[in-house]
């Protein structure tokens, strides 16, 4: 059987990460190159991995041969110009999130992937998570009932440096971080979020609020057939990687992340009581192996993403009407 031969765009740690996955771990799958801006870094991760070709430049990449799909791991604003080439050249994508860092440019993205007729999948790699993937099999069969309550907080052990806002090339704490929960939001709970109401604070960081950026939020949310939801992101929670998710149904409820029998659990950066994870790629390595056999999968097998761009507009639009509703300190209508 043919292999997929796949180029990776952007080698920092994300796509590096995927780049070894599909190195050594997904067998139907070749990759072929690997690109990224800083060419030494292309050049040092192909020679690692074992591969011939690198490139400074998508273009480049695009014209190697065997190339048959992309996989987009660039700062966030580089996303839907990159998907949009890739579409023009006829290419299979898989595009970290965010989409975009705004609904235009998300719409001009999505616009080309179906005007070129590509496949296209935007990376929300929680889904492919086995404990989320179980939870989810268990709220389609009805276990749980009607969703009525939707909570769900994600916090960083250490907030990026200072560096990485200067750069203007990423998205605020509702893109980078929130939008995944924003995403399991609309999956879990079946239904699409319409309004929104953001409370932030960067009163332990107050540098960043000069980039337009916040240390912490809570999003309340209301879904449109009445369920309601709450969302807590955190940059710098200094004690560990801490994910968890509820889900409170008219027959029960699903709760997915740590749960300790203990009666109280202490949280420092000096340690807790019991061993927690302290990085994404660690407590996700399952979800992001699982999320790109599933795209190789797809395209080889001709079926459509399980995780469409769509679903990355739909995600999106929430992140920005909770940027807007931060900004005007107001409920938000939420419009993709």
């Amino acid at each position: 059987m043919k292999k997929l031969g796949v180029g990776v765009l952007g080698v920092g740690e994300m796509g590096r990460r995927h780049a070894e996955n599909l190195r050594n771990l997904v067998s139907d799958a070749q990759l072929v190159a690997v690109a990224d801006a800083i060419e030494e870094r292309a050049r040092k991760v192909a020679a690692e991995l074992e591969i011939e070709k690198s490139f400074g430049s998508l273009e480049a990449m695009l014209e190697c041969k065997g190339v048959d799909a992309i996989v987009i791991a660039t700062p966030d604003a580089f996303h839907a110009a990159a998907v949009t080439l890739a579409a023009a050249a006829g290419k299979s994508i898989l595009c970290e999130k965010p989409l975009a860092l705004n609904l235009a440019d998300a719409r001009g993205a999505l616009a080309a992937a179906t005007k070129h007729n590509v496949y296209f999948q935007v990376g929300f790699m929680r889904r492919y998570d086995p404990a989320y993937s179980a939870a989810m099999k268990r709220i389609e069969a009805g276990e749980i009932g009607v969703p009525v309550v939707f909570k769900s907080l994600g916090r960083d052990k250490e907030g990026p440096p200072l560096s990485y806002y200067h750069s203007q090339i990423n998205g605020m704490l509702f893109y980078t971080n929130t939008i995944h929960d924003f995403d399991l939001a609309r999956w879990m709970v079946q239904d699409e979020v319409t309004e929104v109401h953001a409370f932030t604070t960067s009163a332990i960081r107050p540098e960043v609020t000069q980039f337009g950026d916040v240390v912490a939020s809570v999003v309340n949310l209301k879904f449109g057939k009445g369920a309601i939801g709450n969302i807590e992101s955190h940059a710098q929670a200094a004690y560990g990687y801490d994910v968890r998710t509820e889900i409170v149904g008219s027959k029960g409820a699903i709760q997915i992340g740590s749960l300790h029998r203990t009666p109280a659990t202490f949280l420092t950066a000096q340690g807790s009581v019991s061993p927690i994870a302290d990085y994404f790629l660690s407590t996700f390595a399952d979800a992001y192996l699982a999320e790109m056999r599933d795209f190789v999968d797809r395209i080889l097998n001709d079926r459509e993403p399980s995780v469409t761009g769509h679903d990355g507009l739909k995600a999106l639009a929430i992140a920005a009407a909770a940027e807007q509703s931060h900004g005007q300190a107001k409920v938000v209508s939420v419009i993709a």
